[in-house]
């Protein structure tokens, strides 16, 4: 008995992808409401609830990663979503902030540089993991915010995301390192 039925193949894409992200965005777990994905594409469209969306701009080695974990013995299959990002310079009122974002259990919408948006966490939420505090030793090292980690689980991966779910709920607060 199968579970699925296969519907399509992939052919080889053209050369015109990039990696990395340009931006998280945070918000307080349970204040998504109800998700509206569709059944023919998988895209999350709207969602039910008001969240404010607070954003954090990013550039250089940051990135979204999804491992998968499967067991055909357990019968189960799980995404293990990663979000690794790096503040560059150290102020007062990121350290404040941070603080209480890393201890919070949070929704986090991922924009890439081919104009993708993700949802982690959708479910289950995200949980800070680590990172440093960095001043840097060398004239040329970060000083700032380094590796700082976020993980969700889920039963399915990171959904794609609609531009205007992030847009009809982002808010213009943002910290401007001095």
């Amino acid at each position: 008995m199968s579970c699925n039925t296969l519907s399509i193949g992939r052919t080889l894409p053209c050369t015109s992808s990039v990696g990395g992200i340009k931006a998280f965005y945070v918000a307080s777990y349970g204040t998504l409401g109800a998700l509206n994905v569709s059944s023919t594409t998988g895209e999350l469209e709207t969602i039910g609830g008001t969240p404010t969306l607070y954003k954090y701009d990013v550039e250089g080695s940051n990135g979204l990663e999804q491992a998968i974990t499967a067991s055909a013995e357990n019968g189960s299959v799980f995404y293990d979503q990663t979000l690794t990002v790096t503040l560059k310079k150290l102020d007062k009122a990121t350290q404040f902030e941070l603080q209480d974002l890393l201890k919070a259990r949070t929704h986090i919408f991922v924009e890439d540089y081919n104009e993708n948006f993700f949802l982690m966490g959708a479910t289950n939420g995200c949980h800070s993991s680590g990172g440093s505090i960095t001043t840097g030793q060398a004239y040329g090292d970060l000083s700032g915010f380094s590796a700082i980690t976020f993980n969700a689980q889920e039963t399915l991966p990171a959904f794609f995301t609609a531009a205007t779910v992030i847009t009809d709920n982002e808010s213009a607060s943002q910290i401007e390192p001095a």
